[in-house]
């Protein structure tokens, strides 16, 4: 008696829509009670504030999610139970994605360069690119996101397929948060003049 073919039952998208909530809670604990200035001040010239590093953050997710989003569509459901990156697609997470010591720093593409100055508002355009994050991963649970490629918006000549273009950007985040976060606990780090809600 032939059995029904078991569809695989998708583990990550839970556990990747939950990195992301983790990233909005540190954007969140990292934001709170800054002044504008504070946002804004850089611990060397060149070097990113706090609020460039969260402004690119935004920037990386509205040029990546529209990407990925336009891959999913129309393709047929064929869930994968985790994500598996080829070889390139977990060298480039590990070597300049990643928060590690092996992962090197590169200049960020002109399209997803922060503005000289950053108002308060980037915490909720951070939460709001994440939200739809989260949509987007709930659409591609359904998806096989191993075989389903994307062109990269920075480099068009790269596919990376959407499991890995998904983790790039939970990765992504977290590199850019703890960045953010030396920043803030930097000792020349101005104090608190008067809080800006």
């Amino acid at each position: 008696m032939a059995t029904a073919r078991q569809i695989p039952v998708s583990t990550w998208p839970a556990q990747l829509a939950a990195e992301i909530s983790a990233n909005d809670q540190s954007a969140r604990t990292l934001m709170d009670g800054l002044t504008e200035e504070q946002l804004n001040w850089q611990p060397d010239p060149g070097s990113w504030s706090v609020g460039q590093c969260l402004e690119h953050l935004c920037m990386t997710n509205e040029a990546y999610l529209p990407a990925i989003a336009v891959a999913l569509h129309g393709q047929p459901d064929a869930p994968a139970e985790n994500i598996t990156p080829g070889w390139f697609g977990r060298w480039f997470i590990r070597k300049f994605v990643e928060p590690s010591a092996q992962s090197k720093p590169v200049g960020a593409p002109a399209k997803i360069r922060p503005n000289q100055r950053v108002d308060l508002s980037v915490l909720d355009r951070l939460v709001s690119t994440n939200e739809a994050c989260r949509e987007v991963i709930d659409k591609a649970g359904s998806k096989n996101v191993n075989r389903i490629r994307f062109r990269n918006p920075f480099f068009p000549l790269v596919h990376f397929t959407v499991g890995t273009g998904l983790q790039i950007i939970a990765s992504h985040e977290r590199r850019h948060l703890l960045q953010a976060k030396r920043v803030r606990e930097s000792v020349s780090f101005p104090k608190e003049t008067s809080r800006v809600r």
